[in-house]
């Protein structure tokens, strides 16, 4: 709870600023997805991507099908050249996992969103935040999930709708949004959206709604 008020402290006392991101990142965010383009013919691919990310792979379509592991994860996949076609891999723990694209491959660097407009918060510390300053309240999950269980006056969009859809909360640019998911990971891909469009606070459940849940927070049910 302390480092909650100190948070908030900051917030008060520091001068609104742009984000600037000093890693360099791999690939780009589109519909919810970190795409990553991969050489297929070198073992040079070293990528780097954030915990949280759901991640593609995009490379040259005369390649057709490749096989991609990652055998520290237990990945493994037959990918087409075109991301749509392939599936994704949940980034969930930070460290570097060497991957086989084909007879390619490289290793991905996984790593923690650090920003001074953006704080991971427990469920006892999200709910203290709710309680207390009213954020806006980003739900970034299904409408299924949504309708299964949610945080009382939670808006929806989902990930994949986010980028398209981010003008609905341009009146909270400036303002608290509180954003959370299933168990922390859409929700850290969807901080990281706001924050490369300049928004300035930016809250995250660590752990999701499941944690929420289990800890005794109140929740609805159905619209």
């Amino acid at each position: 709870m302390k480092r909650l008020l100190l948070f908030l402290l900051l917030f008060m006392w520091t001068a609104p600023s742009h984000a600037v991101s000093t890693e360099n990142i791999s690939g780009e965010i589109r519909s919810g997805y970190r795409i990553l383009e991969v050489n297929p013919i070198s073992q040079d691919n070293h990528l780097t991507v954030y915990r949280g990310d759901y991640i593609k792979f995009s490379y040259p379509t005369e390649f057709a099908s490749l096989t991609f592991k990652i055998t520290e994860l237990q990945y493994s996949s037959l990918l087409s050249p075109t991301p749509a076609e392939s599936p994704f891999f949940k980034m969930k723990v930070t460290g570097t996992y060497p991957f086989i694209l084909g007879k390619a491959g490289g290793s991905i660097t996984v790593i923690d969103l650090i920003r001074p407009n953006y704080l991971e918060l427990s469920a006892g510390e999200a709910a203290a935040l709710v309680s207390t300053r009213q954020p806006y309240v980003l739900d970034v999950r299904t409408l299924k999930e949504y309708q299964r269980v949610h945080i009382s006056g939670a808006h929806l969009i989902p990930i994949q709708q986010l980028q398209t859809r981010i003008d609905e909360l341009e009146a909270n640019r400036h303002e608290d949004i509180f954003i959370y998911c299933a168990t922390g990971n859409r929700s850290t891909v969807a901080s990281r959206i706001l924050i490369d469009q300049g928004f300035k606070r930016i809250y995250n459940l660590r752990y999701g709604i499941h944690d929420w849940v289990r800890r005794g927070h109140p929740y609805k049910t159905g619209n």
